[in-house]
């Protein structure tokens, strides 16, 4: 239940969905008044949420910063890999489809073959409502021992639907393997408070390590400050879904 509550609420406060929503009821609605209010709060939403400067510095403010490998002073017995990175429906099926979000998978590869990491830990189901796919975890694994990893150096834990999940079940497998130090947790930079939250929770406090980016340089140019740009619509489509997970996890005690 939480979890078609969760993608449902996501769903109904992305940006566009509400710009869009704006629009209809203006073209819908009677009241001259009414139309004329509903078309300048779309046209404002629209430009507010495309402003790349704008979008760029919530996300700055939002995403954990990187940790440069110089940095990384211990050795790790476990790198946690979270899935979401992968189109889990495409054909053919004789290979695996990477989606934005693939640093999660290409990074731990690097912490691996640099020795940070002994071994490989991915986590991740099926996250579809609808129409249940091969579980991630998998897809990235057998990504994985292609990349030259050890099959014998990778676990899968393919039954979390979420990021909560994931934490039970990661904490679940690893309790006799290693202490919760012994383990670097991977995710992207815009979802790592929520997911350190939900380990932290269940008394699985790892290191962070963030990969794919969202957020750039600051930069005061025309285009970032006058012209609208897709992808801070996309930025704010991430932060709302991160925003609005943040607090339904809070309500239901998840972090």
């Amino acid at each position: 239940m939480f979890f078609f509550f969760s993608k449902t609420l996501h769903f109904l406060t992305t940006p566009l969905v509400i710009i869009c929503v704006l629009f209809l009821l203006a073209v819908f609605i009677r009241s001259q008044r009414w139309k004329y209010r509903l078309l300048l709060a779309g046209l404002t939403l629209l430009l507010f949420c495309s402003n790349d400067f704008i979008a760029n510095e919530l996300m700055l403010a939002w995403e954990i910063p990187p940790t440069p490998l110089a940095k990384i002073k211990k050795h790790y017995t476990w790198g946690i890999i979270l899935s979401g990175v992968v189109k889990a429906d495409m054909e053919p099926k004789d290979r695996v489809y990477f989606q934005r979000g693939a640093d999660r998978v290409t990074h731990a590869l690097q912490l691996y073959k640099a020795g940070a990491i002994e071994k490989i830990l991915v986590s991740g189901g099926n996250t579809k409502l609808f129409n249940a796919t091969q579980p991630e975890a998998d897809e990235i694994a057998s990504a994985l021992v292609m990349m030259g990893v050890n099959p014998g150096d990778i676990l899968t834990e393919n039954k979390s639907r979420n990021t909560h999940e994931s934490a039970v079940e990661v904490k679940s497998i690893l309790t006799d393997k290693a202490k919760p130090e012994d383990c670097l947790l991977i995710t992207s930079a815009f979802h790592m408070r929520r997911s350190v939250a939900c380990f932290a929770k269940v008394g699985w406090n790892t290191d962070p390590y963030s990969t794919d980016f969202l957020s750039h340089k600051r930069k005061f140019s025309i285009d970032g400050l006058l012209i609208p740009n897709v992808d801070a619509l996309v930025n704010w489509h991430v932060l709302m879904k991160e925003w609005v997970g943040y607090v339904a996890y809070t309500v239901a005690g998840y972090i």
